[in-house]
């Protein structure tokens, strides 16, 4: 599913001699929650040092640049952007240094007030080097009142609302912070005698640290050479809200996320949509990657033998140069290319995760038709989009999603398929353990658990 973007993938390390580098295999690992751009900041317990770069982790650090950011701690950061522009300056994690000493921050999801909050801000003198909302929990945490470091975060904490999941790195203590409704994942482990925080669990396994326990929803810690201390963010609203949609798409499926496996809940999620949209068909196949288990699920459940037939190309960078318009469906081939051989004159269920504007499954129908599919029937492993996310998933606006302009037929008739069926909304919650009542649903529902009346423009305009 190539039409979303995801805010951002947040790691940190305490206590280890190596954390540039772990900083930098960590980031690698969660690469798929933001291909925008990518920095660490360390410290060494005396001083900071940052490093930030547009594009992959992969092309923006190097050795050279691992061995200009020394100490035994560190926090790192992967961004798409949801607020703020495209460019060097909105990367993360922001590092200042203000009264209190050098303090880095690393956000992922969206704080639903911070239009107010800027403006209150900046009507007290505060002067903003970015256009992120993230910079607002540090100018939060300024506030002359306060006596220190951990005072500052509580009382910020206190005062935003939306979703974030944060790691936050002073020259001697790391910090990690979710939000009160646990939109977002974040994860503690691990490693020796060093801790660990990460965004997914998949992190954590690709250095070899020991997952302790997701951190709570409203919960921060403060990690120093002493050890670990725990405190909750005081506020009225503690229903969880846990981003389903993370297990639709987002997390990667050998993530642990919500206290379950990513892969078996995608894999309950293809058995209940089988059981909801059965079709008479010759093969199942997935979209990759995302479609991946959900389709697996269907063929368990169908019977429906699980092919292979849509081969995807890891290597298409966000550089690509785009094609004419003349070759505007070239896009679509570079990145999915078709086995013809399992697809002729076969009846296909192609599962995938979702669809949002409708333009790439419409381009990719067409290729399957052109490769020969005799009835291509699509299956989705949620509900149908039709409202924009506030707490930090780049969904289009209200009235470019396919789903809120056309009814399901009208869908099958755009994408000229044979069928198309979602997975209902109450399928899809009875595939996971939580109560229903714990997750956030709302680009499904348009039931918003947290409120957002004081809005950025850049989100009013999206969710009115």
């Amino acid at each position: 599913m190539s039409e979303l973007k995801d805010k951002c993938g947040v790691f940190g390390v305490f206590g280890h001699q190596d954390a540039a580098y772990l900083a930098y295999l960590g980031l690698y690992a969660l690469q798929h929650r933001g291909e925008e751009s990518a920095g660490i900041v360390t410290s060494n317990g005396r001083k900071m040092s940052a490093y930030l770069g547009m594009g992959h982790v992969q092309d923006v650090f190097d050795g050279n640049h691992l061995e200009r950011l020394p100490g035994d701690r560190a926090i790192g950061h992967v961004r798409y952007s949801t607020t703020g522009s495209s460019n060097l300056k909105n990367a993360q994690p922001i590092l200042v240094d203000y009264s209190r000493g050098e303090v880095a921050i690393a956000h992922n999801g969206n704080l639903v007030n911070a239009n107010m909050l800027r403006a209150e801000l900046e009507a007290y003198g505060s002067i903003f080097q970015t256009t992120t909302d993230s910079e607002i929990i540090i100018h939060l945490m300024a506030k002359p009142s306060l006596r220190n470091v951990k005072e500052g975060v509580m009382d910020a904490l206190s005062r935003v609302e939306g979703a974030y999941s944060l790691v936050l790195l002073t020259n001697d203590m790391l910090i990690a912070a979710r939000d009160p409704q646990g939109f977002r994942p974040l994860w503690l482990g691990k490693l020796g005698n060093a801790w660990v925080v990460s965004s997914e669990t998949c992190a954590l396994d690709i250095m070899d640290a020991e997952p302790v326990r997701e951190i709570e929803p409203g919960e921060v810690l403060f990690i120093t050479s002493q050890g670990i201390t725990s405190e909750k963010v005081a506020v009225e609203n503690k229903k969880h809200a846990h981003c389903i949609f993370e297990h639709v798409y987002f997390s990667r499926p050998d993530s642990k996320i919500f206290g379950e496996s990513v892969h078996l809940v995608r894999t309950k999620f293809g058995r209940q949509l089988a059981k909801e949209a059965p079709v008479a068909a010759d093969i199942v196949i997935p979209v990759p990657d995302s479609g991946n288990s959900a389709a697996l699920g269907y063929s368990q459940e169908s019977g429906i033998p699980l092919e292979t037939a849509i081969i995807r190309n890891h290597y298409v960078g966000r550089t690509f140069i785009q094609p004419t318009q003349g070759l505007r469906d070239f896009k679509v081939r570079v990145k999915f290319n078709l086995i013809r051989e399992v697809l002729k004159d076969k009846r296909v269920v192609v599962v995938d995760d979702s669809i949002v504007r409708g333009t790439t499954s419409k381009l990719r129908v067409k290729s399957l038709r052109l490769a020969g599919a005799k009835e291509i029937h699509l299956r989705i492993s949620c509900p149908p989009h039709r409202f924009p996310c506030a707490y930090g998933i780049d969904f289009p606006t209200k009235e470019e999603l396919i789903s809120n302009k056309y009814n399901a037929q009208e869908i099958r008739k755009y994408l000229d398929c044979d069928s198309v069926e979602y997975l209902s909304l109450e399928g899809m919650l009875s595939c996971v353990s939580y109560p229903k009542e714990n997750y956030c649903t709302a680009c499904w529902s348009g039931k918003y658990p947290v409120p957002f009346a004081a809005v950025d423009k850049f989100h009013a305009e999206k969710c009115r």
